[in-house]
């Protein structure tokens, strides 16, 4: 069964997420914040991790850095609110490392798209 990790601050975010891909056959973790994922991934290894870019703490940029750090070969798809043409933001996240981004509000078709495409 494919494992996937859903960074989140918001909680109903991560909730809906977490139960629509749970519907779909896939294990899924969350963690609140960018510390919470590190320390989770310091212990398990998830197929894909979707990382919300704008948390308190640590950010989404820095958790991607770190998570590279400890595990090259994980995953990531980021999360944004915002267009991250306009900041350059992907362009750092794909020099990070990441796969791919999504829009917040999630769309659900665009989302299962993009994360069963990575998941396998």
């Amino acid at each position: 069964m494919p494992k996937l990790l859903i960074v989140d601050d918001e909680i109903d975010v991560r909730e809906f997420a977490a139960n629509f891909f749970r519907k779909r056959k896939i294990e899924v973790s969350t963690a609140a914040s960018g510390e919470e994922a590190i320390s989770f991934l310091e212990k398990n290894k998830p197929d894909l991790v979707l990382l919300d870019i704008k948390m308190p703490g640590i950010d989404g940029i820095e958790t991607l850095r770190r998570i590279k750090q400890i595990d090259n070969s994980i995953k990531a798809i980021m999360v944004t609110g915002r267009k991250p043409e306009e900041e350059q933001a992907f362009e750092t996240c794909k020099k990070a490392g990441a796969l791919d981004y999504v829009h917040k509000p999630l769309q659900l078709d665009e989302l299962e798209r993009i994360v069963l495409k990575n998941i396998k």
